[in-house]
């Protein structure tokens, strides 16, 4: 998934979409693909809209990289996932969906084992994430004190971005429609698909603010793909 604006990126994003931002001299959108290849995917199709012809021209059918790629152009934008809809010829069982700006080294393999064991019909990659309370939390019952918490931590586990699922689920996408991840999500639920979290305990990072880019600059010297 790459046509968004990357507005929260301006002005590096005025003139080049933000999935072709470099990060450690090789675009965001390449250190995805590139991840994706070493596990053995090489059919893929690219969801452009904002300065899209940068991204068609970098890289072109996929040869280059031994692989094939196709392009969805969305001429209204879709949501995050609405654009999924308009993909064709889709050759496999299964379908691997991504945010295109994001830096991870997610297993992908370990992720499709998980989702074959469990028969599942959508898989998504989870993140930890924290949340730090700086006060004491009493815990209640009724209106009375009956423990309390000193400046607890909470998990909660949040979206990824990468979304691994059986290709009949992309019918549940309507066509030329805003539709996002989350609607796929809850439309999944309620039509009783198996919908279950992959929890990624290794690095992520959603590159879309300055300080996130800034970031992923000096992460990217220490992390191997």
């Amino acid at each position: 998934m790459a046509g968004g604006k990357g507005e929260r990126l301006r002005p590096q994003t005025l003139t080049i979409p933000k999935p072709l931002l470099l990060v450690g001299g090789k675009p965001i959108i390449e250190h995805n693909i590139d991840n994706l290849i070493k596990y053995g995917i090489d059919d893929f199709q690219i969801s452009i809209k904002y300065l899209g012809e940068q991204i068609e021209d970098f890289f072109k059918d996929g040869k280059n990289k031994s692989v094939f790629i196709k392009y969805i152009r969305e001429n209204e934008p879709l949501g995050t996932i609405g654009s999924a809809s308009l993909a064709n010829e889709i050759k496999n069982e299964y379908v691997i969906i991504s945010n295109s700006d994001l830096l991870t080294d997610v297993n992908y393999e370990e992720l499709f084992l998980e989702f074959i064991e469990k028969d599942a019909d959508i898989s998504v990659v989870t993140i930890p994430y924290q949340i730090n309370v700086p006060y004491a939390i009493f815990e209640m019952n009724d209106n009375n004190i009956c423990g309390l918490k000193e400046k607890p931590t909470y998990t909660y586990l949040s979206n990824g971005g990468i979304y691994l699922m059986k290709k009949e689920i992309l019918n549940l996408i309507p066509k030329n429609q805003k539709f996002n991840a989350t609607d796929l999500l809850e439309k999944s639920i309620a039509t009783n698909k198996k919908v279950i979290a992959y929890s990624h305990q290794g690095y992520w990072l959603d590159i879309g603010q300055p300080d996130e880019y800034k970031k992923a600059q000096e992460d990217i010297k220490h992390l191997k793909f």
